[in-house]
């Protein structure tokens, strides 16, 4: 996998003592690849280099972004028109969002159409729709962060469906809005939600995911 040349050289050889990179890089270059891969079997992959944009140009607007009632409206604004290439950030942010998701739909749906769920896959299926579940929370929290009439409007009646459920539901609706009302408090939740607990959650299962699907390769044809 690498040239003469490295592998000779010193500092190679100081991180292969420490590291065993002879053994990683030769894990990796013999790894089979079935021939009835095709583009289709990209679509997860796809996935994760949205998710990674989205990563990079979320921490970019973090440093620009208010998270109050007061101020998200016009910070957004600010990023848009006054922060050097911030709109074009932003808009990346958010068409990058529209296609994860649509990325994950279609990998799922590759997935189940070809059986790649099946035994000794399970596992790995049930992670992958942990991880589309956390991918549609971060649309839904994300949503909400510029805090204009839409997003005002999308986190109240989202907020307001687990109403429904009984005995529970007034509670539940009540600590993800953080007060009986939509206000500053569903705002600081959602954008900590969105920020923090979820990047945490999706690294997690990412990892889990990926080492299964080292560990199991390639599910074969339908």
């Amino acid at each position: 996998m690498f040239t003469k040349e490295v592998t000779d050289s010193k500092l190679y050889k100081w991180f292969n003592d420490r590291l065993d990179i002879d053994s990683i890089s030769d894990d990796i270059a013999s790894k089979y690849v079935p021939p009835h891969v095709n583009i289709f079997y990209c679509l997860g992959g796809i996935t994760l280099v949205c998710f990674v944009i989205q990563f990079a140009t979320g921490f970019a607007m973090t440093f620009y972004y208010k998270p109050t009632v007061a101020e998200a409206l016009n910070s957004v604004k600010f990023i848009m028109e006054e922060v050097n290439f911030g709109w074009l950030i932003r808009s990346i942010h958010r068409w990058s969002a529209s296609m994860m998701v649509l990325m994950m739909i279609l990998h799922t749906f590759r997935v189940y159409l070809t059986g790649g769920f099946k035994k000794p896959r399970e596992l790995t299926w049930v992670t992958g729709v942990v991880l589309a579940v956390i991918t549609v929370s971060f649309g839904v929290t994300g949503y909400s962060l510029p805090w204009d009439q839409v997003g005002y409007w999308a986190v109240k009646i989202v907020s307001g469906v687990p109403a429904a459920i009984p005995i529970v539901g007034d509670q539940i609706v009540e600590l993800m809005r953080g007060s009986p009302s939509v206000g500053q408090a569903t705002l600081t939740r959602f954008y900590s939600l969105h920020t923090f607990v979820l990047p945490w959650f999706i690294a997690v299962f990412m990892l889990i995911h990926f080492l299964m699907i080292r560990k199991q390769g390639i599910s074969g044809p339908l």
